[in-house]
């Protein structure tokens, strides 16, 4: 470890007692307390003080306090705390024999699956980044993030090798044998298990290398192309973590499903809270509705975290269906990601017994607001109150509070924002307002100290938990020879919570139909970025000036079901 300073040594005994006052208290609740063996004792010390704070050194916590304990279930498989912790060591090693040091990048495109968590942790333990990406990225997607997070590793799903093949030939810096296939062989190119295999104890410098440590994820941008978060993990990283778990019932015996992807912030953040509790935790492949039902009863699953479609499609199960499975060991599902619907709420509600939990935040920000289940009973559409260690702003325009009951711009200040967006201190700066960061919502504050989202100040569509932005996708179908002119909005959907449309201006003479324009985005885009709807018009609606009235594009309604070619009224 760096030496400290006089400062540093004197803020560190400052906070000692809050930081201790925080994890007995988690402790206690959680059950981990009466189940703190001495060795696991001697690592919480080292981790609440001198450890460098990321991930994963949550594994070599619980690998000292309960290596027995399975950490990971995936498929058939299974992986103990200590077995998690030994292959994360031998990763870095194998990491240091292909030049992944502090700084590297090292980019997973990769469906749920254990080494998504091993490749965190071992990246960690070189002080590099991960670099989080959908494994539904097109060849031209990666090649950007490959390229802007200036990537020495990409690590892939054996089967996605077509795409990483052609995006490595617009990255002639990244060498051929640090892409890494994982569950399968492709020819000529480095197996994980190879680079498993082929591992070295790690320099004496690790443990300092490891404060460099982050982890990075790519949101789309309102430019077209996406943004890196960087989140690095500073000394308040644990305590922050520590002050979310002590607002839920989260406990040490737990069992969590993952459902959401876990290159997605929800997925990968409530699996970490579960590790640093040493809860054990169950990797679903991909959401389908019965297969989560069937898992709950399966694995007798205590916790989830899921976006609020994926409740949706549960409760529209046949009953029948439904009533085959037991779900009474779940006590907390937890919903972020997307707005919640009140009568969703409340139909979950309903069902499961009074056991959800809807949270607001986001990359940038980490966890914000909780809702818990009375606040919900209260409030349907209430994104909960702010959770402590968090200081919330609702600004105007002109960056000014706006009083109780009145919208405004939601800025956050807590321990967990961002070090910003990568290589791009415009996007940072634009975000940031006195130490607070703002991802664009609007939103207000009952009396009640409840708060509420209202809208977007951006025009950022969210479907199905996923964040598109309309600005790349019109770029793509501007791309598109025969259209002329392209605006997208997000409109309302009951299972999505909304769906991409897109009005489409055709050049003249030209014949532009749905499925032609639908190939044309799928081959250039991820599944959640391709419009769902596309709507042939004449002209779209502007004001004066010029700009796209989009409020009246997304009131739009067609006069029938055959709609294509429909005109909305133009603007004034």
């Amino acid at each position: 470890m760096p030496k400290m300073t006089f400062k540093e040594i004197r803020e560190r005994i400052s906070e000692a007692p809050e930081r201790v006052r925080v994890a007995l208290e988690v402790g206690n609740r959680s059950g981990l307390m009466w189940e703190v063996t001495a060795p696991g004792f001697v690592a919480m010390v080292k981790a609440l003080t001198v450890a460098p704070q990321n991930p994963s050194q949550v594994y070599r916590l619980h690998a000292a306090n309960s290596p027995n304990k399975v950490a990971l279930r995936w498929r058939d498989r299974s992986l103990t705390f200590s077995e998690l912790d030994e292959r994360m060591d031998r990763l870095a090693g194998g990491f240091t024999m292909r030049g992944i040091s502090r700084g590297s990048s090292v980019i997973l495109m990769m469906r749920n699956r254990p080494e998504f968590i091993e490749i965190q942790g071992g990246a960690s333990r070189v002080g590099g980044a991960a670099v989080s990406t959908s494994w539904r990225s097109t060849a031209s997607e990666l090649a950007y993030v490959a390229a802007h997070s200036n990537a020495k590793m990409i690590c892939f799903d054996h089967d996605l090798w077509p795409v990483v093949e052609e995006a490595k030939r617009s990255l002639p810096e990244l060498k051929t044998a640090n892409l890494v296939a994982i569950g399968g062989t492709v020819p000529g190119i480095t197996s994980y298990e190879d680079v498993l295999a082929a591992s070295r104890v790690v320099s004496k410098d690790s443990k300092a290398a490891e404060e460099d440590a982050s982890v990075v994820i790519y949101t789309s941008g309102t430019t077209g192309k996406p943004k890196g978060a960087v989140r690095k993990f500073p000394r308040d990283a644990l305590p922050a973590a520590l002050r979310f778990i002590c607002e839920t019932p989260m406990r040490v015996d737990d069992v969590h499903l993952v459902t959401c992807p876990l290159y997605h912030s929800t997925a990968f953040g409530f699996l970490t809270l579960s590790h640093i509790l040493g809860a054990s935790v169950v990797i679903m492949d991909e959401f389908k509705p019965e297969f989560f039902v069937r898992d709950v009863e399966r694995y007798k699953i205590t916790s989830t975290a899921v976006v609020p479609t994926m409740l949706h499609r549960v409760l529209t199960l046949d009953p029948e269906v439904l009533a085959t499975y037991e779900t009474r060991t779940l006590r907390i599902i937890f919903s972020g990601g997307a707005p919640l619907p009140g009568p969703l709420a409340n139909q979950v509600m309903d069902h499961f017994g009074d056991i959800l939990f809807n949270f607001y935040g986001a990359t940038e920000t980490g966890l914000v607001t909780l809702a818990k289940p009375q606040d919900l009973r209260a409030a349907p559409y209430t994104i909960g109150k702010a959770v402590p260690g968090n200081e919330i702003r609702l600004l105007d325009e002109q960056g000014r509070g706006v009083a109780r009951g009145e919208v405004g711009e939601l800025y956050v200040k807590n321990k967990l924002l961002v070090s910003g967006y990568h290589m791009d201190d415009d996007a940072t700066a634009a975000s940031m307002r006195d130490g607070f960061f703002s991802v664009g919502d609007l939103a207000r504050e009952d009396r009640d100290g409840r708060f509420f989202i209202e809208g977007r100040k951006r025009d950022m569509v969210i479907s199905g938990g996923v964040n598109v932005y309309p600005a790349e996708v019109e770029g793509v179908l501007e791309q598109h020879p025969d259209v002329s002119e392209v605006a997208v909005v997000g409109v309302e959907d009951p299972e999505w919570g909304e769906r991409v449309r897109a009005f489409i201006v055709a050049k003249p003479g030209s014949c532009l139909d749905a499925a032609a324009l639908r190939l044309w985005t799928r081959e250039r885009l991820a599944g959640p970025k391709v419009p769902r709807d596309f709507i042939l018009i004449d002209v779209l609606p502007r004001n004066p000036t010029g700009k796209v009235l989009k409020r009246e594009l997304r009131e739009w309604r067609p006069m029938s079901p055959a709609h294509l070619g429909a005109r909305p009224r133009e603007g004034n």
